[in-house]
């Protein structure tokens, strides 16, 4: 019994040991989720300025979108595309 208890507890360190290595997050992958955040942020920081559906408060809302982007050195986003006419 005492075998199998001690066996049961290697096999137990072992599967572990190989679980928490391939759960670490990358360089590249933690910068990109920050990034992402900041975007994130950028937009509702817009939005809260801005709430208001009107074509005046649509073009203040997307310069400052534009405008925190900009400062936290992030790419733009890409123009929303209108519907093509049938």
């Amino acid at each position: 019994m005492c075998r199998s208890v001690l066996a049961l507890a290697v096999a137990l360190a072992i599967a572990l040991g190989l679980s928490t290595g391939t759960a670490r997050a990358t360089g590249q992958g933690t910068g990109a989720i920050a990034r992402w955040k900041t975007m994130d942020t950028c937009a509702k920081q817009a939005q809260a300025a801005f709430p208001d559906f009107t074509p005046d408060a649509n073009a203040k809302r997307e310069a400052k979108l534009k405008s925190c982007l900009n400062a936290n050195n992030l790419p733009p986003r890409e123009p929303l595309t209108q519907p093509q006419p049938r």
